[in-house]
């Protein structure tokens, strides 16, 4: 077992009970021994139910074979179901408390896979290489607040991530899950579906979690696909996912003149690739976005960079629990 926190001082150990899972008892008493008390700030609502656990981990379709990687552990309740099952997991967590007692419990709990556990301490936004066997899934319990940035930084930085299962809440999970028309679909529907097969996987209820939050979760899976065949790079098409949605209520012609030069621009980039300019972005699907991005006409400055209503758009989706 590796981790790239810093070494602990003496710390308590973890009740070692009778089951390797965690039930709310046991996550009571090890947030008391390690003075762990649950921030807003940071998302944590930890799951206290072990059956629920083991359903996201059948759901995810973790086998022997794979080597996981988990962002937002927490107190290590999702993260002993994957290791009862996966060959390797990697834990990605930003609070250094819980980053420094995880790998103890784990070696209480599951001492015969203390060895197949990694630990990086670290902002999941910052990470761009794990320890141990590159990931084959992502499996994780999101802290809401930062759900859909950190979801697209993993398929983004992480190609060999296969299959993806994440606990979020209910209406980021039907944002991320909606198809073109739908009125939730957006920028994190059509840049997920750039990676991946999106679809809802499950619901979860509030009362597997310490503290009770005050909105539904939901599952998604995620099945890793190839990106549409396109000349154009990733950054090009979500560049124009973004110009699309910052004004979503206003038609493609109109909302894409910032990105073309203007909107006779636009209008021409969009007869290019075969696409009513009187359409609203949520009526199109990735690859039609790719195909507007083919179309990007020479020298437009709207093109470069993103736009503070883009980087609105983008992170629309980050709420909060309450």
């Amino acid at each position: 077992m590796s981790t790239t926190d810093p070494t602990p001082d003496s710390l308590p150990q973890p009740p070692a009970g009778g089951a390797a899972l965690l039930g709310g008892a046991d996550i009571r008493e090890l947030a008391a021994a390690f003075g762990v008390k649950p921030t807003k700030q940071r998302g944590q609502n930890f799951v206290t139910d072990a059956n629920t656990v083991r359903r996201i981990v059948r759901a995810a379709d973790v086998t022997g074979e794979d080597s996981v990687v988990e962002v937002g552990p927490g107190l290590g309740s999702l993260t002993l179901a994957l290791l009862e099952v996966a060959e390797h997991v990697t834990a990605v967590e930003i609070d250094p408390v819980l980053a420094r007692h995880l790998p103890d419990t784990v070696a209480a709990r599951l001492p015969g896979k203390a060895d197949a556990f990694d630990l990086v301490f670290s902002d999941a936004m910052d990470v761009t290489e794990l320890p141990g066997p590159a990931p084959t899934a992502l499996v994780a319990n999101l802290p809401y607040n930062v759900a859909v940035p950190v979801l697209l930084h993993m398929l983004a930085t992480f190609p060999s991530i296969e299959r993806t299962l994440v606990m979020v809440q209910s209406e980021v999970a039907d944002r991320l899950a909606a198809k073109p028309g739908n009125k939730v679909y957006g920028v994190p529907s059509v840049k997920a579906n750039w990676y991946a097969e999106v679809k809802r996987a499950g619901a979860i209820g509030r009362n597997v979690f310490w503290p009770a939050p005050n909105v539904d979760s939901g599952l998604v899976s995620l099945i890793r696909r190839d990106p549409p065949r396109t000349t154009a790079s990733r950054e090009e098409v979500f560049a124009v996912v973004d110009a699309a949605f910052a004004q979503r209520r206003k038609t493609l012609r109109a909302a894409l003149a910032g990105w073309a030069g203007s909107p006779a621009a636009a209008e021409q980039a969009l007869a290019a690739a075969g696409i009513d300019h009187k359409l609203r972005g949520e009526m199109l699907t990735v690859e039609q976005f790719a195909a507007i991005a083919e179309q990007k006409p020479a020298g437009s400055a709207g093109a470069a960079g993103r736009t503070e209503r883009a980087d609105q758009a983008d992170q629309s989706e980050k709420t909060e629990q309450q």
